[in-house]
């Protein structure tokens, strides 16, 4: 059967696309006649998101045939689909003049500049196809019918979708990007699976709800709403086995459950392949589940009856399109409203954001609206973590997976006087705390040359490049992030402004302790304390708080029904993942964001087929 997602994907690209008179981007070469090309393949390179981006272009006289993606390490299902929408959008419009994919840009630039140079090669204008006019269409309405629509392609939007599809109902999907992934395919890929037979098998028998309930409760500042943790903590291990033994999802059991300082039982694994993996794998589910999926398609209003019910969605696709979607049931599974500042707390606006471009709270947006009248909590929260590099004004990249790394060898956190501060293998919490309370709220991670190349060496699944650290070296210190080399500490200390005297003796006090295998002042765990900073060179990098995450959202019970200021259920209408408020309290611990997001989008989908009498 033809999947509907392969049918509106090429639907988009066919409509957004449209051949635009040959006219718009002649060209004239002067050793090739009245041709627009040299006919032929051309290759060309251009820099990524994650490396060489490599592409193969081929000309006949007159037009681009096809463009090959033929070397690449971008984001699976983020920067490879950008690729793929992008390359098929320049050929059916031969145009250069597309929009690039929202929150791949780098990978959508890396493509569109490789064809550039192909054309260049090929004796083609580039300048005329950069300005080629585009038909987007002409707005046509549809109307279609479903018993669910849900709203967003994330985690929670895709498990509601599959379970859903799973009990009987005919599901509709919208996603505003080209692909469905969300913010689960940029994370570290790591989720709680308390309760699970994985975590079983890891060797932790046990663990308890009351002991997660505790937990989650002492890291959300008991902040957490506890009829909602309660619901996580007594579902999650059953959404983790239906992951893993019905939807194809596989874990790392190689790499074990890992020691976290928020948990007092190893309760978290990562994905097998990460984030992106995981987005891969439960995309192709999706692709295969019968759900109707709709791409580039933007939930604009909740359809709502005299009667205050929610009875389906309008939504607008990036082609002109207008749906008017009738449903039994609204599944909001949106995301969070990171980015977008009109929703944030000032607090929150002063850290850097590193999560997805589509995170700017349409869900809580279409439901506050005053026909739907919904209620929010904890709008001011979100999760900070202490570890990001600031790439551009107020964006970061995570650098967590290289920290994780370099302090089971040599790192430390030292501050702008060059003193340590903190335990290292602290919670994030009070790692934060500790940086918040610093000049400019800044840290910064400090290794000698081994210990930094174990530290770039996992760079890439934050999207941080070679030729990115390569380029922000050779600024030292310079201009942002800051990554600063330094041949010895006294070195170091003058490109970055520290007291050299007060650097080195943090240095030698450090390597006295793991000589001695205790940490003093700060209670590093002997474990991580096995290797000494060694004679230079040296590095520093610029530690500073992130988030892409928000703890605020819509009101839901325990069916996860959307809850009105009166606190009764907003009947049609129901939320999962980042968009419903209060199960973390003001902060999340370590792989529950993803773990929320796919239990209670199982759990919203249990619940609407019950209502129906699935």
């Amino acid at each position: 059967m033809k999947n509907k997602f392969i049918t509106k994907m090429m639907k988009l690209l066919s409509a957004c696309a449209l051949v635009f008179a040959l006219g718009a981007c002649s060209t004239q070469p002067a050793d090739n006649g009245d041709a627009l090309y040299k006919a032929g393949t051309y290759t060309a390179v251009a820099n990524g998101n994650n490396g060489e981006v490599e592409v193969a272009v081929t000309f006949s006289d007159d037009k681009i045939e096809t463009i090959e993606v033929t070397k690449q390490k971008e984001t699976e299902g983020l920067g490879t689909t950008a690729m793929d929408t992008l390359s098929k959008a320049i050929v059916d419009a031969q145009s250069l003049g597309v929009d690039t994919i929202a929150g791949a840009t780098n990978s959508s630039n890396a493509l569109l500049n490789a064809v550039k140079d192909c054309v260049q090669q090929a004796g083609g204008d580039v300048e005329a196809l950069m300005n080629a006019v585009i038909n987007k269409g002409a707005g046509e309405e549809v109307t279609l019918s479903s018993d669910l629509v849900v709203v967003g392609g994330g985690a929670a939007g895709m498990s509601a979708a599959l379970r859903a599809r799973e009990l009987g109902l005919n599901v509709i999907l919208l996603e505003k990007m080209s692909f469905m992934g969300g913010a689960i395919s940029i994370s570290g890929g790591n989720q709680v699976v308390f309760g699970s037979k994985l975590q079983n098998e890891a060797g932790v028998s046990d663990d308890s709800v009351e002991s997660m309930v505790a937990d989650f409760m002492a890291n959300g500042a008991n902040l957490n709403v506890p009829e909602l943790l309660q619901l996580y903590a007594e579902n999650v291990g059953a959404t983790t086995d239906w992951l893993h033994e019905n939807q194809n999802v596989e874990f790392d059991m190689e790499g074990g459950l890992h020691v976290l300082a928020e948990y007092s039982h190893n309760r978290e694994l990562a994905y097998a392949g990460g984030g992106s993996g995981f987005a891969k794998t439960y995309r192709e589910q999706v692709e295969n589940s019968g759900a109707e999926v709709y791409l580039n398609t933007r939930a604009t209003e909740l359809i709502v009856d005299e009667s205050g019910n929610v009875i389906g969605v309008k939504a607008e696709g990036s082609d002109g399109t207008h749906y008017t979607i009738n449903a039994q049931s609204v599944i909001l599974a949106t995301g969070g409203y990171g980015n977008n500042k009109d929703l944030l707390s000032e607090e929150m606006q002063s850290a850097l954001y590193y999560g997805p471009q589509s995170s700017t709270g349409d869900g809580i947006i279409m439901a506050t609206a005053e026909n739907v009248g919904a209620a929010t909590r904890l709008m001011e929260y979100g999760k900070r973590y202490p570890n990001g590099i600031e790439v551009s004004e107020s964006i970061a990249k995570s650098t967590i997976a290289g920290n994780i790394a370099a302090f089971s060898e040599g790192a430390i956190l030292i501050n702008s006087e060059g003193k340590r501060v903190v335990n290292e293998k602290a919670s994030n919490r009070e790692i934060l705390t500790v940086e918040l309370a610093q000049p400019e709220q800044m840290l910064y991670l400090l290794m000698d040359a081994s210990t930094f190349e174990t530290f770039k060496s996992k760079l890439a699944t934050g999207g941080i490049a070679g030729t990115d650290i390569e380029t922000w070296l050779a600024a030292n210190g310079s201009s942002a992030p800051v990554f600063v080399k330094g041949d010895s500490l006294s070195e170091l200390a003058k490109v970055i402004g520290m007291d050299a005297a007060v650097l080195e003796n943090t240095v030698s006090t450090y390597n006295g302790y793991v000589a001695a295998g205790n940490d003093e002042e700060f209670n590093r765990p002997a474990q991580y304390m096995t290797q000494p900073l060694a004679d230079g060179p040296y590095y520093l990098v610029e530690q500073k708080p992130r988030f892409a995450t928000t703890m605020g959202g819509l009101v839901i019970n325990p069916s996860l029904e959307v809850l009105n200021a009166e606190g009764n259920a907003i009947s049609g209408l129901y939320a999962a993942g980042e968009v419903a408020g209060g199960v973390m309290g003001d902060d999340s611990p370590s792989g529950a964001n993803n773990g929320w997001a796919l239990t209670s989008g199982k759990l919203a989908a249990e619940a609407v087929a019950e209502q129906l009498g699935k």
